[in-house]
């Protein structure tokens, strides 16, 4: 497991992983914006911080899948 992920590491520092890199930034950033934008709104709410942390990462992990459902590695 770890010489894959060492693999894959050594593939996307050398630019040869990922086929589309401006895709990957995009819709990179997309899932970070949207969790990030929900994790300030909910800590405006008078609630503890621990709850707008655990809803945002819920949130942010669930979308991921569906942004990079069309994702292409090389």
């Amino acid at each position: 497991m770890l010489e894959l992920g060492w693999l894959s590491a050594k593939l996307f520092f050398k630019g040869k992983l990922i086929r589309n890199p401006i895709f990957f930034v995009k819709q990179t950033t997309i899932g970070i914006a949207v969790g990030f934008l929900l994790l300030v709104s909910l800590a405006q709410a008078p609630i503890p911080f621990y709850l707008p942390i655990i809803l945002s990462s819920l949130v942010t992990g669930m979308i991921m899948p569906f942004l990079f459902k069309d994702f292409k590695t090389k």
